[in-house]
């Protein structure tokens, strides 16, 4: 269908940007993570001793089932709609594909036992787990591995901190950008050891159906080794479903990524609207339908707006989908399928940063004079000076002097000058600038 006529942004106006997504998230993809499933679980039948009925499968004849999902292609998915129109259920439809791809005799050992769920709760997981691990973490290593760049490049260019918006002791662009990196790498870390659990029970989790098949096989013990063998972890313990709590630790850490950006996508918008940085020109590019001169942060403003959405989404996902009535109850099956909606919004922002970041400029000429205008920041170093000296009144003396005033270089060295206090100590304070008035900034962006 033509682009234009998409109702969700992500498949019209963004397609491009995340189309490597519908490898692992569209209707497509999730009918080749389902036949994964019950194609590896046919074999893994073969391969059980204890059933006899189902004899094991060559390595040529399981090769032969592996390329039923290997090979799984759009007219294969066009088969699958078209079945499913006649059965108003989807699993049961790829059922039906895989009957019209094996011989009779194994028709009786598709879905074995099984419920949907058995299937579903599996393909969910591997598809946000290949999805996180292929393409989102990828990126948002991208962009850590660009700001840990921009902070060693700035990890020297004094500016202004605002603190509630007001003037405060100096730092570098290089160290503050760092902070950013320091709390990325700490959210990555947690996410690439983070495994995903998955169910395999039967109807309501209580095996009831296999055991009544073959008694004598150890079916939690076979559902475990099964579960491993797809990269899950196995939860023995269910219901119907697998409660997903595993799943809402993942988007919670999404979450948490996504409020981190936001707080970087926020900072650099200040930053650009207080001339302190700026923008690489784009040729033939517009920033203003009417005002030529403007080069907007759209980037910075289309990933926070983007990173909004998904954690939006993400949140209701995480919150909903550990509960479900009784046994079971069919809500977190419409919800689920929009975890890849939510990442989609959440690596759309990725891209958008690292476009940002990419056109950062540093204007160190407007970054100096800004400090410079703001020397009362140096109140906080006399007056930490005088408290060593002992001097009892010093909050009080610089907060008289400084509270609210303009202080210029001149008038804060004639203060320091009159205190009574070391000639060393008063060489230090009259040898400090806002600009060097940066205490350990470069060395932090060492410890990265």
């Amino acid at each position: 269908m033509n682009s234009l006529n998409n109702i969700s942004p992500l498949d019209g106006r963004y397609a491009n940007s995340i189309s490597i997504l519908s490898d692992y998230f569209s209707e497509s993809a999730l009918m080749g993570y389902r036949l994964k499933v019950e194609i590896e679980y046919l074999i893994a039948l073969g391969n059980e001793k204890e059933i006899k009925d189902l004899p094991a499968f060559s390595k040529d004849e399981q090769s032969r089932l592996r390329k039923i999902y290997q090979n799984f292609n759009s007219a294969g998915a066009e088969k699958v709609k078209e079945i499913e129109a006649i059965t108003n259920h989807d699993v049961k439809a790829i059922e039906y594909y895989i009957q019209d791809k094996v011989k009779k005799s194994l028709h009786p050992w598709i879905h074995f036992a099984l419920t949907s769920e058995d299937v579903n709760n599996l393909s969910y997981s591997l598809m946000w787990q290949d999805g996180l691990k292929n393409v989102y973490l990828t990126s948002l290593k991208l962009i850590n591995k660009e700001l840990k760049k921009l902070a060693q490049k700035y990890k020297g260019s004094p500016m202004l901190a605002l603190t509630h918006g007001q003037p405060a002791t100096p730092t570098t662009f290089g160290k503050e950008l760092a902070v950013f990196c320091a709390r990325l790498d700490r959210q990555i870390s947690q996410m690439k050891p983070h495994t995903l659990l998955g169910k395999f029970g039967g109807a309501t989790g209580t095996w009831s159906a296999h055991v009544a098949a073959y008694p004598k096989l150890n079916w939690t013990k076979f559902a475990a080794k099964f579960i491993h063998s797809l990269g899950l972890e196995p939860n023995l313990i269910t219901t119907q479903i697998e409660p997903h709590d595993s799943l809402a630790e993942s988007f919670h850490q999404v979450i948490r990524v996504n409020s981190i950006l936001t707080n970087l996508c926020r900072d650099m918008w200040s930053y650009i609207s207080r001339g302190i940085l700026g923008q690489k020109k784009v040729a033939g590019e517009v920033g203003s339908s009417t005002m030529p001169h403007k080069i907007n942060p759209i980037q910075f403003e289309n990933a926070e707006g983007n990173m909004g959405i998904a954690n939006a989404l993400l949140n209701h996902l995480a919150t909903k989908l550990p509960v479900s009535r009784m046994q079971r109850d069919l809500t977190d099956s419409t919800t689920l399928r929009n975890q890849g909606v939510a990442l989609g919004h959440s690596y759309l922002a990725l891209q958008n940063i690292l476009k940002g970041l990419s056109r950062i400029t540093i204007h160190k000429v407007k970054m100096t004079n800004e400090l410079n205008n703001h020397c009362e920041v140096l109140g906080e170093a006399v007056q930490t000076i005088l408290r060593k000296s002992g001097k009892q009144d010093a909050y009080e003396q610089l907060k008289t002097l400084t509270q609210g005033q303009s202080i210029n270089a001149k008038s804060m060295a004639e203060f320091v000058s009159g205190l009574k206090i070391s000639d060393e100590d008063k060489r230090t304070l009259l040898e400090l600038t806002p600009e060097n008035y940066i205490g350990l900034s470069s060395k932090l962006v060492e410890i990265l």
